[in-house]
Protein backbone atom coordinates (compact mmCIF):
# COMPACT_ATOMS: atom_id res chain seq x y z
CA UNK A 1 0.00 0.00 0.00
CA UNK A 2 3.07 2.09 -0.09
CA UNK A 3 3.69 4.54 3.25
CA UNK A 4 0.10 5.87 3.86
CA UNK A 5 -0.93 8.36 1.23
CA UNK A 6 -3.60 6.28 -1.02
CA UNK A 7 -2.32 8.28 -4.14
CA UNK A 8 1.16 6.90 -3.63
CA UNK A 9 -0.84 2.94 -4.15
CA UNK A 10 0.33 1.67 -7.67
CA UNK A 11 -1.70 0.85 -10.40
CA UNK A 12 -1.98 -2.24 -10.77
CA UNK A 13 -2.34 -2.26 -6.70
CA UNK A 14 -5.76 -0.39 -6.72
CA UNK A 15 -6.47 -2.88 -9.94
CA UNK A 16 -6.02 -6.25 -8.05
CA UNK A 17 -7.95 -4.64 -4.70
CA UNK A 18 -10.62 -3.52 -7.22
CA UNK A 19 -11.05 -6.83 -8.03
CA UNK A 20 -10.68 -9.01 -5.44
CA UNK A 21 -13.42 -11.53 -3.82
CA UNK A 22 -11.34 -11.19 -0.61
CA UNK A 23 -9.19 -8.66 1.37
CA UNK A 24 -7.41 -9.34 4.03
CA UNK A 25 -5.61 -7.42 6.63
CA UNK A 26 -3.37 -7.18 9.49
CA UNK A 27 -4.50 -5.18 12.74
CA UNK A 28 -4.11 -5.10 16.31
CA UNK A 29 -6.55 -6.23 18.85
CA UNK A 30 -8.20 -2.41 18.58
CA UNK A 31 -9.01 -3.66 15.27
CA UNK A 32 -7.71 -0.56 13.14
CA UNK A 33 -5.77 -1.12 10.03
CA UNK A 34 -3.38 1.44 8.64
CA UNK A 35 -3.22 -0.91 5.21
CA UNK A 36 -6.96 -0.89 4.80
CA UNK A 37 -7.48 2.73 5.53
CA UNK A 38 -4.61 2.71 2.97
CA UNK A 39 -7.10 0.95 0.45
CA UNK A 40 -10.24 2.65 1.53
CA UNK A 41 -10.84 4.42 -2.06
CA UNK A 42 -10.36 1.43 -3.76
CA UNK A 43 -12.69 -1.37 -2.12
CA UNK A 44 -16.16 -1.68 -3.54
CA UNK A 45 -19.19 -3.18 -2.01
CA UNK A 46 -19.63 -7.35 -1.35
CA UNK A 47 -15.96 -7.82 -1.05
CA UNK A 48 -15.50 -10.12 2.03
CA UNK A 49 -12.92 -8.78 4.49
CA UNK A 50 -10.49 -10.80 6.18
CA UNK A 51 -8.94 -9.37 9.50
CA UNK A 52 -5.96 -10.97 10.97
CA UNK A 53 -5.71 -9.71 14.52
CA UNK A 54 -2.21 -10.05 16.04
CA UNK A 55 -2.73 -12.17 19.18
CA UNK A 56 0.04 -9.94 20.66
CA UNK A 57 2.05 -7.18 19.57
CA UNK A 58 4.08 -5.67 22.57
CA UNK A 59 2.26 -6.78 25.50
CA UNK A 60 3.56 -10.11 27.17
CA UNK A 61 1.77 -13.24 26.31
CA UNK A 62 1.13 -16.47 28.45
CA UNK A 63 1.62 -18.80 25.22
CA UNK A 64 4.23 -21.85 26.17
CA UNK A 65 6.33 -20.75 22.90
CA UNK A 66 6.43 -17.01 24.37
CA UNK A 67 6.36 -14.77 21.57
CA UNK A 68 7.49 -16.43 18.98
CA UNK A 69 5.13 -19.42 19.75
CA UNK A 70 1.88 -17.55 19.94
CA UNK A 71 3.40 -15.75 16.50
CA UNK A 72 3.77 -19.52 14.67
CA UNK A 73 -0.29 -20.52 15.82
CA UNK A 74 -1.65 -17.43 14.70
CA UNK A 75 0.42 -17.17 11.02
CA UNK A 76 -0.71 -21.33 10.77
CA UNK A 77 -4.34 -19.99 11.57
CA UNK A 78 -4.21 -17.29 9.25
CA UNK A 79 -3.06 -19.37 6.34
CA UNK A 80 -5.44 -21.75 7.09
CA UNK A 81 -8.30 -19.05 6.65
CA UNK A 82 -7.17 -17.61 3.07
CA UNK A 83 -6.34 -21.12 2.02
CA UNK A 84 -10.08 -22.08 2.21
CA UNK A 85 -11.25 -19.24 0.23
CA UNK A 86 -8.47 -20.25 -2.18
CA UNK A 87 -10.02 -23.39 -2.34
CA UNK A 88 -13.25 -22.33 -2.97
CA UNK A 89 -11.71 -20.55 -6.29
CA UNK A 90 -12.00 -16.83 -4.16
CA UNK A 91 -9.53 -14.56 -5.21
CA UNK A 92 -7.59 -13.58 -1.87
CA UNK A 93 -5.65 -9.71 -1.81
CA UNK A 94 -3.48 -9.60 1.11
CA UNK A 95 -2.85 -5.76 1.82
CA UNK A 96 0.47 -4.66 3.48
CA UNK A 97 2.18 -1.31 4.13
CA UNK A 98 4.71 -0.06 2.23
CA UNK A 99 6.39 -3.12 0.32
CA UNK A 100 5.00 -6.37 1.29
CA UNK A 101 8.78 -7.86 1.16
CA UNK A 102 10.44 -5.24 3.04
CA UNK A 103 9.97 -6.03 6.78
CA UNK A 104 6.36 -7.05 6.04
CA UNK A 105 3.95 -9.46 7.47
CA UNK A 106 2.90 -10.92 4.48
CA UNK A 107 6.22 -12.39 3.66
CA UNK A 108 5.36 -15.18 6.84
CA UNK A 109 1.82 -15.91 4.71
CA UNK A 110 3.96 -15.96 1.63
CA UNK A 111 6.13 -18.95 2.66
CA UNK A 112 3.19 -20.84 3.78
CA UNK A 113 0.73 -20.14 1.18
CA UNK A 114 3.30 -19.34 -2.20
CA UNK A 115 3.91 -23.47 -3.23
CA UNK A 116 0.10 -24.13 -2.91
CA UNK A 117 -1.15 -21.49 -4.93
CA UNK A 118 -0.52 -19.38 -7.45
CA UNK A 119 0.81 -15.61 -5.72
CA UNK A 120 1.78 -12.58 -7.43
CA UNK A 121 3.82 -10.24 -5.52
CA UNK A 122 2.86 -6.35 -6.12
CA UNK A 123 5.99 -4.27 -4.89
CA UNK A 124 5.18 -1.05 -2.77
CA UNK A 125 6.73 2.49 -1.73
CA UNK A 126 8.62 2.01 0.98
CA UNK A 127 8.44 3.92 4.19
CA UNK A 128 11.82 5.05 3.51
CA UNK A 129 11.57 6.28 0.24
CA UNK A 130 8.32 8.39 1.41
CA UNK A 131 10.50 9.95 4.38
CA UNK A 132 13.20 10.30 1.62
CA UNK A 133 10.94 12.15 -0.65
CA UNK A 134 9.07 13.76 2.35
CA UNK A 135 12.24 15.64 3.45
CA UNK A 136 13.62 16.81 -0.44
CA UNK A 137 16.80 14.64 0.71
CA UNK A 138 18.85 12.09 -1.51
CA UNK A 139 18.86 8.56 0.43
CA UNK A 140 22.30 7.51 -1.68
CA UNK A 141 24.25 9.16 -4.38
CA UNK A 142 27.40 7.94 -6.66
CA UNK A 143 28.72 5.29 -4.56
CA UNK A 144 27.88 5.67 -1.13
CA UNK A 145 25.71 2.73 0.58
CA UNK A 146 22.86 2.07 2.49
CA UNK A 147 22.51 0.50 5.14
CA UNK A 148 18.87 -0.41 6.71
CA UNK A 149 19.02 -1.53 10.55
CA UNK A 150 15.98 -2.55 12.64
CA UNK A 151 15.62 -0.56 16.30
CA UNK A 152 15.54 -3.96 18.09
CA UNK A 153 19.15 -4.39 17.56
CA UNK A 154 21.13 -4.20 20.78
CA UNK A 155 22.65 -0.52 21.05
CA UNK A 156 26.14 -1.40 20.77
CA UNK A 157 25.50 -3.41 17.94
CA UNK A 158 23.73 -0.05 16.84
CA UNK A 159 26.49 2.17 17.49
CA UNK A 160 28.73 -0.12 15.98
CA UNK A 161 27.12 0.01 12.33
CA UNK A 162 26.48 3.81 12.43
CA UNK A 163 29.90 4.64 13.05
CA UNK A 164 31.21 5.74 9.73
CA UNK A 165 28.95 4.00 7.63
CA UNK A 166 27.56 5.82 4.36
CA UNK A 167 23.73 6.84 4.53
CA UNK A 168 21.75 4.55 6.71
CA UNK A 169 18.26 3.69 8.02
CA UNK A 170 16.66 2.79 11.02
CA UNK A 171 13.50 1.23 11.46
CA UNK A 172 10.66 -0.22 13.98
CA UNK A 173 11.17 2.57 16.29
CA UNK A 174 8.43 2.93 18.76
CA UNK A 175 9.42 0.90 21.61
CA UNK A 176 13.02 1.24 20.81
CA UNK A 177 13.85 4.77 19.96
CA UNK A 178 15.79 5.85 23.44
CA UNK A 179 17.66 2.93 22.87
CA UNK A 180 18.25 4.14 19.03
CA UNK A 181 18.63 7.88 19.83
CA UNK A 182 21.28 6.84 22.21
CA UNK A 183 23.06 4.93 19.52
CA UNK A 184 23.26 7.79 17.42
CA UNK A 185 24.72 9.71 20.08
CA UNK A 186 27.68 6.92 21.04
CA UNK A 187 28.26 6.68 16.90
CA UNK A 188 28.80 10.41 16.95
CA UNK A 189 26.30 11.10 14.06
CA UNK A 190 22.94 12.74 16.33
CA UNK A 191 23.48 15.89 14.71
CA UNK A 192 23.42 14.21 11.09
CA UNK A 193 19.91 12.38 11.93
CA UNK A 194 16.53 12.74 11.03
CA UNK A 195 13.59 11.61 12.28
CA UNK A 196 10.44 11.26 9.95
CA UNK A 197 6.99 9.94 11.26
CA UNK A 198 4.37 8.84 9.61
CA UNK A 199 5.71 9.96 5.84
CA UNK A 200 3.32 10.91 3.34
CA UNK A 201 0.44 11.38 5.16
CA UNK A 202 -1.28 14.09 6.76
CA UNK A 203 0.64 13.60 10.40
CA UNK A 204 3.54 13.40 8.33
CA UNK A 205 6.62 14.94 10.98
CA UNK A 206 10.14 15.90 10.48
CA UNK A 207 12.61 17.07 13.17
CA UNK A 208 15.81 16.56 13.70
CA UNK A 209 17.04 12.80 15.50
CA UNK A 210 18.16 14.94 18.38
CA UNK A 211 15.31 16.85 19.15
CA UNK A 212 12.33 13.89 19.23
CA UNK A 213 10.24 13.22 22.88
CA UNK A 214 11.10 9.21 22.92
CA UNK A 215 7.26 9.28 24.67
CA UNK A 216 6.00 10.76 21.20
CA UNK A 217 7.49 8.20 18.84
CA UNK A 218 4.84 5.80 17.21
CA UNK A 219 5.91 2.41 15.41
CA UNK A 220 5.21 3.71 11.78
CA UNK A 221 8.88 6.47 11.97
CA UNK A 222 12.31 6.06 10.99
CA UNK A 223 15.51 7.11 11.81
CA UNK A 224 17.30 8.41 8.55
CA UNK A 225 21.00 9.54 8.28
CA UNK A 226 20.42 10.99 4.32
CA UNK A 227 23.24 11.24 1.88
CA UNK A 228 26.07 13.49 2.98
CA UNK A 229 25.89 14.55 -0.67
CA UNK A 230 22.34 16.28 0.03
CA UNK A 231 24.48 19.03 2.49
CA UNK A 232 25.23 21.12 -0.51
CA UNK A 233 21.58 21.25 -1.42
CA UNK A 234 20.09 24.73 -0.90
CA UNK A 235 17.34 24.99 1.94
CA UNK A 236 13.83 24.93 0.50
CA UNK A 237 13.34 28.84 0.96
CA UNK A 238 12.95 30.37 -2.32
CA UNK A 239 14.79 33.64 -0.82
CA UNK A 240 17.82 31.73 0.17
CA UNK A 241 18.33 29.73 -2.33
CA UNK A 242 18.47 32.64 -5.23
CA UNK A 243 21.08 34.36 -2.62
CA UNK A 244 23.10 31.37 -2.97
CA UNK A 245 23.05 30.83 -6.41
CA UNK A 246 24.45 32.62 -9.38
CA UNK A 247 21.99 34.13 -11.41
CA UNK A 248 22.33 34.80 -15.42
CA UNK A 249 20.35 36.19 -18.44
CA UNK A 250 19.24 34.17 -20.93
CA UNK A 251 17.91 35.91 -23.94
CA UNK A 252 15.47 33.67 -25.49
CA UNK A 253 14.05 34.08 -29.72
CA UNK A 254 10.49 33.02 -29.32
CA UNK A 255 10.33 32.34 -33.22
CA UNK A 256 7.74 34.53 -35.69
CA UNK A 257 4.96 33.32 -33.70
CA UNK A 258 3.35 29.95 -31.96
CA UNK A 259 4.80 26.77 -30.76
CA UNK A 260 5.31 24.90 -33.87
CA UNK A 261 8.79 27.76 -34.28
CA UNK A 262 9.96 27.45 -31.17
CA UNK A 263 13.01 25.45 -30.66
CA UNK A 264 13.50 22.91 -27.92
CA UNK A 265 16.56 24.96 -26.63
CA UNK A 266 14.26 27.83 -26.28
CA UNK A 267 11.40 26.11 -24.38
CA UNK A 268 13.90 24.40 -22.00
CA UNK A 269 15.39 27.82 -20.94
CA UNK A 270 12.03 29.30 -20.91
CA UNK A 271 11.00 26.48 -18.39
CA UNK A 272 14.15 27.00 -16.33
CA UNK A 273 13.84 30.31 -15.68
CA UNK A 274 12.52 32.47 -12.41
CA UNK A 275 11.54 35.52 -13.94
CA UNK A 276 10.21 36.45 -17.60
CA UNK A 277 10.99 39.76 -19.09
CA UNK A 278 9.68 40.91 -22.28
CA UNK A 279 7.57 43.32 -24.36
CA UNK A 280 4.04 42.38 -23.36
CA UNK A 281 3.23 41.21 -26.89
CA UNK A 282 6.08 38.47 -26.56
CA UNK A 283 5.90 37.82 -23.12
CA UNK A 284 2.09 36.65 -23.71
CA UNK A 285 3.42 34.35 -26.05
CA UNK A 286 5.18 32.62 -23.08
CA UNK A 287 2.48 29.88 -21.14
CA UNK A 288 1.89 31.55 -18.11
CA UNK A 289 3.38 29.12 -14.55
CA UNK A 290 2.54 30.17 -11.36
CA UNK A 291 6.20 29.44 -10.25
CA UNK A 292 7.28 32.04 -12.34
CA UNK A 293 7.32 36.02 -12.41
CA UNK A 294 6.20 37.62 -15.49
CA UNK A 295 7.64 41.65 -16.23
CA UNK A 296 5.91 43.02 -18.68
CA UNK A 297 7.13 46.60 -20.53
CA UNK A 298 6.19 48.57 -23.81
CA UNK A 299 7.79 47.99 -26.93
CA UNK A 300 10.16 51.24 -26.51
CA UNK A 301 11.99 50.61 -23.39
CA UNK A 302 14.64 48.21 -24.47
CA UNK A 303 17.65 49.41 -22.26
CA UNK A 304 15.49 50.08 -19.33
CA UNK A 305 14.03 46.18 -19.80
CA UNK A 306 17.66 45.07 -20.31
CA UNK A 307 19.06 46.54 -17.07
CA UNK A 308 15.80 45.60 -14.86
CA UNK A 309 16.72 41.77 -16.62
CA UNK A 310 20.35 42.67 -14.92
CA UNK A 311 19.75 43.76 -11.80
CA UNK A 312 17.29 40.29 -11.26
CA UNK A 313 20.34 38.21 -12.26
CA UNK A 314 22.78 39.91 -9.99
CA UNK A 315 20.51 39.15 -7.47
CA UNK A 316 20.87 35.50 -8.19
CA UNK A 317 17.75 34.63 -10.46
CA UNK A 318 17.69 33.10 -13.43
CA UNK A 319 16.03 35.18 -15.90
CA UNK A 320 14.64 35.16 -19.72
CA UNK A 321 14.35 38.24 -22.13
CA UNK A 322 11.86 36.99 -24.62
CA UNK A 323 12.52 38.39 -28.30
CA UNK A 324 10.45 37.80 -31.30
CA UNK A 325 12.35 35.48 -34.03
CA UNK A 326 15.95 36.10 -33.46
CA UNK A 327 16.79 37.89 -30.29
CA UNK A 328 20.00 38.65 -32.21
CA UNK A 329 18.35 40.27 -35.45
CA UNK A 330 16.87 43.93 -34.52
CA UNK A 331 15.69 42.81 -31.03
CA UNK A 332 16.93 42.66 -27.74
CA UNK A 333 20.11 40.26 -27.32
CA UNK A 334 22.12 43.59 -28.50
CA UNK A 335 20.27 45.66 -26.01
CA UNK A 336 21.35 43.23 -23.42
CA UNK A 337 24.86 42.71 -24.62
CA UNK A 338 25.48 46.62 -24.56
CA UNK A 339 23.95 47.11 -21.10
CA UNK A 340 25.91 44.29 -19.71
CA UNK A 341 29.08 46.38 -20.33
CA UNK A 342 28.18 48.56 -17.26
CA UNK A 343 30.11 48.24 -14.90
CA UNK A 344 27.93 46.96 -12.38
CA UNK A 345 26.83 44.21 -14.28
CA UNK A 346 29.77 42.69 -15.94
CA UNK A 347 29.88 40.04 -13.38
CA UNK A 348 26.32 38.96 -14.94
CA UNK A 349 26.55 35.93 -17.29
CA UNK A 350 24.57 36.80 -20.84
CA UNK A 351 23.73 34.16 -22.69
CA UNK A 352 21.98 33.85 -26.28
CA UNK A 353 19.39 31.50 -27.35
CA UNK A 354 18.54 31.61 -30.85
CA UNK A 355 15.41 31.57 -33.00
CA UNK A 356 14.06 31.59 -35.93
CA UNK A 357 13.57 35.14 -37.74
CA UNK A 358 11.55 36.62 -39.86
CA UNK A 359 13.13 36.92 -42.96
CA UNK A 360 13.80 32.94 -42.74
CA UNK A 361 9.95 32.59 -42.18
CA UNK A 362 8.38 34.48 -44.82
CA UNK A 363 11.06 32.87 -47.30
CA UNK A 364 10.10 29.91 -46.86
CA UNK A 365 6.64 30.21 -47.59
CA UNK A 366 7.58 30.78 -51.89
CA UNK A 367 10.70 29.40 -51.84
CA UNK A 368 13.82 30.40 -51.44
CA UNK A 369 14.45 34.20 -51.97
CA UNK A 370 17.40 34.11 -49.87
CA UNK A 371 19.31 31.72 -51.58
CA UNK A 372 22.25 33.59 -52.62
CA UNK A 373 24.11 36.73 -50.94
CA UNK A 374 21.41 38.45 -49.02
CA UNK A 375 21.04 41.95 -46.80
CA UNK A 376 18.71 42.59 -43.58
CA UNK A 377 18.07 45.64 -43.19
CA UNK A 378 15.41 47.65 -40.39
CA UNK A 379 13.73 51.11 -42.17
CA UNK A 380 12.89 52.44 -39.20
CA UNK A 381 14.81 56.03 -38.01
CA UNK A 382 14.15 55.62 -33.80
CA UNK A 383 17.47 54.32 -33.52
CA UNK A 384 19.66 55.39 -36.99
CA UNK A 385 19.08 58.58 -39.24
CA UNK A 386 17.17 58.45 -41.99
CA UNK A 387 20.54 59.40 -44.28
CA UNK A 388 22.12 56.25 -43.15
CA UNK A 389 19.01 54.38 -43.84
CA UNK A 390 18.93 55.72 -47.57
CA UNK A 391 22.34 55.39 -48.27
CA UNK A 392 22.29 51.70 -47.54
CA UNK A 393 19.67 51.33 -49.41
CA UNK A 394 21.77 52.66 -52.39
CA UNK A 395 24.43 51.02 -51.65
CA UNK A 396 22.57 47.57 -51.52
CA UNK A 397 20.82 48.18 -54.82
CA UNK A 398 23.90 48.72 -56.19
CA UNK A 399 25.86 46.02 -55.19
CA UNK A 400 22.26 43.70 -56.45
CA UNK A 401 21.40 42.09 -53.11
CA UNK A 402 18.64 40.33 -52.21
CA UNK A 403 16.91 42.92 -49.43
CA UNK A 404 15.18 41.65 -46.60
CA UNK A 405 13.55 44.92 -44.75
CA UNK A 406 12.23 44.51 -41.36
CA UNK A 407 10.13 47.43 -39.75
CA UNK A 408 9.09 48.91 -43.07
CA UNK A 409 6.13 50.98 -41.18
CA UNK A 410 4.42 51.87 -38.14
CA UNK A 411 1.65 54.26 -37.16
CA UNK A 412 3.85 57.04 -37.07
CA UNK A 413 6.18 55.99 -40.30
CA UNK A 414 4.28 55.78 -42.59
CA UNK A 415 6.67 57.56 -45.80
CA UNK A 416 9.72 55.11 -45.27
CA UNK A 417 8.16 52.55 -47.43
CA UNK A 418 7.71 54.71 -50.65
CA UNK A 419 10.86 56.44 -50.56
CA UNK A 420 13.10 52.81 -50.13
CA UNK A 421 11.25 51.76 -53.63
CA UNK A 422 11.62 54.71 -55.16
CA UNK A 423 15.57 54.51 -54.34
CA UNK A 424 15.77 50.74 -55.26
CA UNK A 425 13.73 51.59 -58.62
CA UNK A 426 16.74 53.62 -59.52
CA UNK A 427 19.41 50.57 -59.39
CA UNK A 428 16.42 47.57 -59.74
CA UNK A 429 13.86 46.67 -62.53
CA UNK A 430 10.56 47.45 -62.36
CA UNK A 431 9.83 43.60 -62.58
CA UNK A 432 11.95 42.79 -59.70
CA UNK A 433 9.75 40.66 -57.04
CA UNK A 434 9.02 41.64 -53.80
CA UNK A 435 7.29 39.53 -51.07
CA UNK A 436 5.38 41.07 -48.12
CA UNK A 437 5.03 38.45 -45.34
CA UNK A 438 2.29 39.52 -42.71
CA UNK A 439 1.67 37.57 -39.21
CA UNK A 440 4.06 34.44 -41.03
CA UNK A 441 3.20 31.69 -38.59
CA UNK A 442 0.13 33.69 -37.04
CA UNK A 443 -3.65 32.85 -37.35
CA UNK A 444 -3.94 36.43 -39.71
CA UNK A 445 -1.09 35.10 -42.28
CA UNK A 446 -0.79 36.41 -45.57
CA UNK A 447 1.84 36.15 -48.06
CA UNK A 448 1.71 38.28 -51.28
CA UNK A 449 4.21 38.54 -54.29
CA UNK A 450 4.20 41.54 -56.61
CA UNK A 451 6.52 43.66 -58.86
CA UNK A 452 8.64 46.40 -56.96
CA UNK A 453 7.20 48.97 -59.49
CA UNK A 454 3.78 47.61 -57.88
CA UNK A 455 4.59 48.23 -54.14
CA UNK A 456 1.78 49.91 -52.43
CA UNK A 457 2.77 51.90 -48.95
CA UNK A 458 -0.77 51.94 -47.67
CA UNK A 459 -0.34 48.09 -47.56
CA UNK A 460 2.42 47.95 -45.63
CA UNK A 461 2.02 48.14 -41.61
CA UNK A 462 4.85 47.16 -38.61
CA UNK A 463 3.98 43.62 -38.98
CA UNK A 464 4.82 43.15 -42.70
CA UNK A 465 8.23 41.88 -43.52
CA UNK A 466 9.51 42.57 -47.19
CA UNK A 467 11.89 40.71 -49.08
CA UNK A 468 13.29 42.68 -52.83
CA UNK A 469 15.00 40.37 -54.90
CA UNK A 470 18.08 41.01 -56.79
CA UNK A 471 18.50 40.75 -60.54
CA UNK A 472 19.09 37.08 -60.49
CA UNK A 473 15.60 35.99 -58.42
CA UNK A 474 12.99 34.49 -60.11
CA UNK A 475 9.56 34.41 -59.89
CA UNK A 476 8.09 31.18 -61.47
CA UNK A 477 4.03 29.91 -61.04
CA UNK A 478 2.93 26.40 -60.18
CA UNK A 479 0.03 24.56 -62.52
CA UNK A 480 -2.23 25.27 -59.63
CA UNK A 481 -1.51 29.17 -59.82
CA UNK A 482 1.15 29.83 -56.34
CA UNK A 483 4.06 31.33 -56.86
CA UNK A 484 7.76 30.41 -56.21
CA UNK A 485 10.50 32.87 -55.43
CA UNK A 486 14.31 31.78 -55.65
CA UNK A 487 17.80 33.37 -56.23
CA UNK A 488 20.32 30.78 -57.95
CA UNK A 489 22.98 30.19 -55.59
CA UNK A 490 25.35 30.68 -59.01
CA UNK A 491 25.61 34.66 -60.31
CA UNK A 492 26.87 34.97 -63.81
CA UNK A 493 30.10 35.50 -65.26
Amino acid sequence: MGPGDPELVTVKAARLIGAADVIAFHSARHGRSIARSVAEPYLRPGQIEEPLIYPVTTETTEHPGGYAGAMDDFYTAATERLAAHLDAGRDVVVIAEGDPMFFGSYMHLHKRLAHRYPCEVVPGVTSISGASAAMGRPLVEHEEILTVLPGTLPAEVLAERLNGTDPAVVMKLGRTFDKVQQAFAAAGRLDEAWYVERASTSQQRILPLAEVDPASVPYFSLALLPSRGGDAIPAPRPDAARARQRGEVVVVGLGPAGRDWLTPEAQAELAAADELVGYTTYLNRVPVNPRQRRHASDNQVESERAAFALDLAKRGARVVVVSSGDPGVFAMASAVLEMADDEQWRDVDVRICPGLTAAQAVASRVGAPLGHDFCVLSLSDRLKPWEVIAERLAAVARADLVLAIYNPASKSRTWQVEKARNLLLEHRSPDTPVVIGRDVGGPAETVRVLRLAELDPEQIDMRCLLIIGSSQTRLRYRTDGRPTVYTPRHYPG
